[in-house]
């Protein structure tokens, strides 16, 4: 019985789900299945959104480093170079004859002073030989006196006297000759200067040009070194050069350019130039090679940091400069790294200049920029003050 308000009966010929029980399974099984996979699906959200929530709680610990404080230094323009070092005197001392070592009269890395006579050869046959021709001169000069009296008296001819004349001059032409030979055999200094070390003794018999010992004037030396022709507008005799050389490593010694070759090398397209440098203790020695650095200018003032805040990567240089971000846990204020593209310029003493991209008081990172990121937390270890004291004092490293 139906009423009027009733649903129509099921017909269930109409209808194949009801009085069929494979079909109910089925629509059971899907029904279970949907609710399974709708709970796993539910918990990864649940677990996903909960991670996330994490994350975002999460604050790293603040990263350990060290800075220092951008500031302004004046610096002197310097131009770099590498020179060569040698003695404004300086050679080789050897003989001009050959000969039998007689004595030697100085001692290796001794002082010589000028014509002090350092070697002598054997020369006795030498000396045997201009005694003769001296002997030979006397005798002409007595004839040609003798002569120059007949011929006042018209006792011989004209071309005698003559005769006799040229007679005297040839020799005494030939005992000034072997005046010189003689000389050459005692070996003399040039000049005043350092003995190197020699291997002469007497009784060795020694060729013309063999090396005796080298003579070297140290208390002023030449350094030789080259520059671009694009610098060859910066620089003039009478420029003020530093050198520095690792044999002395944090002496300079001091001197002024003393000429510029007026001509450039078509292959190199460099100039050289040659400075003068006092040498007073001998402490630089010809040969040595040296890091010359010439002042071409005025004074300059440069924003400077240390070279280890610098980052370097393809796109550019980069530092982290520190800022101040509210307060930690324990109410002290709290700091995080920010990454700045810098311009630099030249570096000297550790220091680099840099043109744009930081402003003065920055406070910068100098070491511990590998576990940086971008808004990082730090905890700064130490501030190094401000540039270097002495700035001005050296010139510039690279």
């Amino acid at each position: 019985m139906s009423g009027p308000g009733s649903p129509p009966p099921i017909n269930p010929i109409s209808n194949p789900m009801v009085g069929n029980p494979m079909i109910r399974r089925m629509a059971a099984m899907l029904l279970a299945t949907g609710l399974l996979f709708g709970g796993i699906f539910g918990y990864h959200a649940f677990k996903a959104r909960r991670q996330r929530q994490a994350l975002a709680a999460f604050r790293p610990p603040p990263v350990a480093v060290s800075a220092a404080k951008a500031g302004y230094l004046v610096w002197l323009p310097w131009i770099r170079a590498v020179g060569s070092l040698r003695a404004v005197r300086g050679v080789d001392v050897t003989s001009e004859v050959s000969g039998l070592v007689r004595g030697v009269y100085f001692k290796s890395g001794g002082m010589a002073a000028k014509n002090q006579a350092l070697v002598q050869l054997n020369a006795d046959s030498d000396i045997a030989l201009l005694h003769s021709l001296q002997a030979a001169a006397r005798l002409a000069g007595s004839v040609y006196e003798r002569d120059r009296k007949q011929f006042a008296a018209q006792a011989v001819s004209k071309a005698t006297l003559d005769a006799d004349a040229a007679d005297l001059k040839s020799k005494l032409a030939q005992v000034e000759a072997q005046e010189a030979v003689v000389e050459k055999k005692t070996i003399r200094a040039p000049f005043a200067g350092t003995l190197g070390i020699t291997t002469v003794n007497p009784g060795q018999f020694i060729n013309p040009g063999e090396k005796i010992v080298t003579l070297q004037s140290l208390d002023l030396l030449y350094a030789d070194f080259y520059l671009p022709q694009q610098e060859v507008s910066r620089i003039r005799a009478g420029q003020k050069v530093v050198a520095e050389t690792d044999a002395w490593p944090g002496l300079e010694f001091r001197g002024r350019i003393t000429s510029i070759n007026p001509r450039v090398d078509p292959a190199t397209r460099n100039v050289e130039v040659e400075a003068a440098l006092r040498n007073p203790r001998h402490r630089l020695l010809p040969g040595m090679y040296a890091v010359i650095k010439v002042q071409a200018g005025a004074a300059r003032r440069y924003l400077t940091l240390p070279q280890t805040a610098l980052t370097y990567n393809p796109y550019g240089e980069t530092v982290f400069v520190i800022e101040r971000h509210g307060r930690g846990p324990n109410g002290k204020p709290a700091f995080i790294a920010r990454q700045a593209f810098v311009t630099t310029d030249g570096t000297r003493d550790g220091q680099v200049a840099v043109l744009s991209g930081i402003r003065e008081g920055a406070l910068v990172v100098t070491s511990g920029q590998l576990k940086l990121r971008n808004g990082s937390p730090v905890a700064i270890e130490s501030v190094r003050p401000v540039g270097n004291p002495k700035p001005a004092a050296r010139p510039p490293d690279g």
